[in-house]
């Protein structure tokens, strides 16, 4: 039973190491094994003291008193379970009555003084410490006499083993007792701090929850922007200038309502693929991200139907295959980069290059645009993005273009750097590192070439 659900208060023999009373209580497995061995160690010395008496002294007046106190002793002895372990006055009352029966035993017949030693082992359970040790040094002393009774002549060692006896056994009993509040203590302060720990976990795990919540709508955010923010805003743009020329160039408006149509169709690809699995469409399709930058240069020039030429261009080859998510973000900055370079730049020609080396790839987007102004970056840290964040353009700041591919790069832990000046046009470049690849065979003895 814990002793945190015990209704009674704590008190002298009723503690966290407190030794219950008898069978069907709980506890300390030691205690109750202690209690049990005092239990049966009581009545085994009662009956062979009741013995000894009647084989010694047979037939005499007195016979009938020792045999109905000796009865009168093992059951008050039985009752004492039955009240409990506090303290109370009727407990203090049954030890009471218990010794002083005892006490009459001995005083009729001192053979019963050995039957003091489990009596030690209640009073030190049950009674404060000055009172249980006062109660020890009574029966001690009753256990001396009765010693002394018995022998033909005097002997010391009837005088000082029982003392000995006694000391011994209070000692045992109150370092056991020191233990096992000790013991009770250090449980104690595990359950708290495994209820810290728990208490801790949980914490933990509702602000990666948090975290990733957030986490999730900035990468949905982010996918919406570069596809069907984009897709949209290009749509609307082209069913202006359809409507613009509806009448006057009636083959030109239809030109750009099915290049209008074109794009609807490619961000319906995007949203279904949203809803499977928020891969890009044009890496779901297979190819690779290579494939995927050729087929976006080639579309971004058919849609702006002369205005901007967009070129792309690999170098180098990846040592392995690139994880998914640096192909799906290079693929979105790629496409934030052009949106950007459309909408905002006035550029006539613009080029993707995406160079593989050793340890990153890097993606390269120039045009030959108006440019703007970069504001100094501030300190950087590894992995940091080298651009300041509040690129401007004619004065006012930029949209959300920049910021997605911030992000992004962030998020692989690469490098973003813009270089652009008014009427220069604009080169940004994302550099992605890569995890080292383990060496299949023994590094070569000859110098590498450092290319």
């Amino acid at each position: 039973m814990d002793h945190r659900s015990d209704p009674r208060p704590p008190g002298p023999g009723r503690g966290p190491g407190a030794a219950p009373d008898g069978p069907g209580f709980g506890g300390d497995p030691e205690a109750r094994r202690l209690a049990l061995l005092m239990h049966a160690a009581f009545f085994l010395l009662l009956g062979a003291s009741l013995t000894r008496f009647l084989m010694r002294h047979p037939g005499e007046a007195r016979t009938p008193w020792i045999i109905a106190l000796s009865i009168t002793l093992a059951v008050l002895y039985l009752l004492g379970p039955v009240l409990g372990s506090r303290p109370t006055p009727r407990r203090v009352a049954w030890l009471g009555v218990l010794v002083v029966v005892w006490m009459v035993l001995v005083v009729l017949a001192p053979s019963f003084a050995w039957c003091a030693v489990p009596l030690f082992y209640t009073g030190l359970r049950i009674l404060p410490p000055r009172a249980a040790l006062a109660l020890v040094a009574l029966l001690t002393a009753f256990v001396v006499a009765a010693q002394l009774r018995l022998a033909t002549e005097f002997d010391p060692n009837l005088v000082l083993a029982p003392p000995a006896v006694a000391a011994v056994a209070t000692a045992v009993f109150v370092h056991m007792r020191r233990q096992a509040v000790r013991q009770e203590k250090l449980a104690a302060r595990q359950r708290e701090l495994i209820d810290d720990l728990l208490r801790t976990r949980r914490e933990l795990a509702a602000t990666e929850r948090r975290e990733g919540t957030l986490a999730e709508r900035q990468r949905l955010s982010m996918e919406i922007h570069d596809t069907l923010a984009q897709g949209l805003s290009s749509q609307q743009m082209l069913l202006q200038a359809a409507d613009r020329t509806w009448s006057t160039d009636p083959e030109a408006a239809r030109r750009h309502v099915r290049t209008a149509t074109g794009i609807a169709e490619r961000n319906l690809a995007e949203a279904r693929r949203f809803v499977h699995d928020l891969a890009p469409a044009d890496l779901a399709e297979g190819g690779g991200l290579e494939a995927a930058l050729y087929a976006l240069a080639a579309r971004e020039s058919a849609q702006a139907e002369g205005a901007l030429t967009v070129h792309c261009h690999v170098e180098g080859a990846p040592a392995a295959p690139l994880p998914d998510r640096v192909q799906s973000a290079l693929l979105r900055i790629a496409q934030g980069a052009l949106a950007n370079v459309r909408e905002h730049s006035g550029a006539t020609a613009a080029g993707l290059t995406l160079t593989h080396l050793d340890d990153r790839v890097v993606l390269d987007v120039g045009d030959n645009g108006r440019g703007f102004t970069v504001e100094p970056a501030g300190v950087r840290g590894p992995g940091a993005v080298r651009d300041s964040g509040a690129v401007r353009d004619s004065g006012a700041v930029r949209g959300h273009g920049i910021p997605a591919i911030r992000a992004r790069v962030r998020q692989l832990g690469g490098t973003l750097t813009i270089e652009s000046a008014p009427g220069e046009g604009t080169v940004l470049s994302a550099g992605i590192p890569l995890a080292p690849i383990p060496p299949t065979a023994p590094p070569p003895t000859a110098p590498e070439d450092p290319a």
